[in-house]
Parts: C-alpha cells; structure tokens; sequence
C-alpha cells in the first residue's frame, strides 16, 4: 500500500517533494538537476511542430463566430477574436520558449522554435480548417514575433547561421522575409 502512494501524489506534491529532498541532500539536488536537463534536452522538432499544427487546426470557427461581434460590453471585431485564439493555442508554446531562454538551455529553445516555426508554416500550407480563412496573417505575424523574442532572449550568433538553414529547408516560402528578422 505504501509503495502506491507514488502514483497517487498530486504534482503539487509531487513538487513540494522534490524541493524537499533537493534541500536535504545535494548528491540528490544535483541528480535532480540532471533528470530535468535530460528532459528538457528531449525535444524533437518535428513533434512540436505537429502539436503546434493540430492545436491551429482544432480552433472551430463557430466559437470564432459566437464571440465576436456586438457583445453586451462592447463589440469584438472577427479579426480581433481570431488573433485573440490563436495567441491562446500558441499561448503554452510562447512559454515553454521562453522558459528554456530563461533557463540559458539555448540549443533547446532554438529547437523548441524550429517546431513552433514548422507548426505554424504547416498550418497555413496545409489546414483545410475554415477558421484558418479568417485567421489571414495571423500565423505570419505570429512566426517573426517568435524569431525576434528568440533573437532578443536566446539567440547566440552561432546559431542564426543554424536558423537560416532550417527555415530555407522546412519553411521555404517564408524564408526571405524571415531571414532578414535575423
């Protein structure tokens, strides 16, 4: 019964724990710190990339529809709706970037942007969705902002060098404009 505790820990627990037993012992502190670099060190473009894809392409223009437009507050253009959903899919992306730019793991945060670069490429070049009709250079803007936060927060010179090459390889026809955020 006691070895089933562990799966029943909330991860709030979960993480209580940890902090505990990274203050206890430092042999333990440092495995820790080990663990969570393999983890973070675990990405894979192409999956990113995928997540960032179906989260665009799962927005359904009906709730486009339902919350634009004349409100009991206000009025909400389509426009400003549609950026508004799409900044809140890409939302946990945004983060996780910058995350791994605050935690200084750059090579991590430059493959975490390639995936959310791919995604969002992908998303325009492929979804069939009908939001993505009144979602027009949404995707776009949201593509360079990425680059310039990664460029202000993360960016090593070494690696734009890097970026030029996948974005002329996985995103092709937004590689000019791109490159010259660079």
């Amino acid at each position: 019964m006691k070895e089933e505790i562990i799966n029943k820990i909330s991860p709030r627990e979960a993480l209580e724990i940890l902090r505990h037993l990274a203050k206890l012992d430092k042999e333990t502190k440092n495995r820790i710190i080990e663990i969570a670099e393999d983890i973070f060190k675990d990405l894979d473009v192409d999956e990113i990339g995928e997540h960032v894809f179906y989260a665009l392409d799962e927005i359904d223009v009906q709730d486009l529809w339902d919350n634009s437009g004349a409100k009991s507050n206000g009025y909400i253009s389509t426009e400003k709706m549609a950026f508004e959903m799409v900044e809140e899919q890409l939302k946990p992306f945004y983060q996780e970037l910058f995350r791994l730019c605050e935690l200084n793991m750059v090579q991590e945060a430059m493959h975490h942007l390639m995936g959310v670069l791919k995604g969002l490429y992908r998303y325009v070049n492929d979804s069939e969705s009908e939001f993505k009709d009144w979602a027009t250079d949404i995707p776009e803007e949201c593509f360079s902002y990425l680059i310039e936060e990664w460029k202000k927060r993360c960016n090593r010179k070494g690696q734009v060098k890097e970026m030029k090459l996948f974005l002329k390889k996985e995103c092709h026809k937004w590689s000019e404009w791109a490159k010259k955020i660079l």
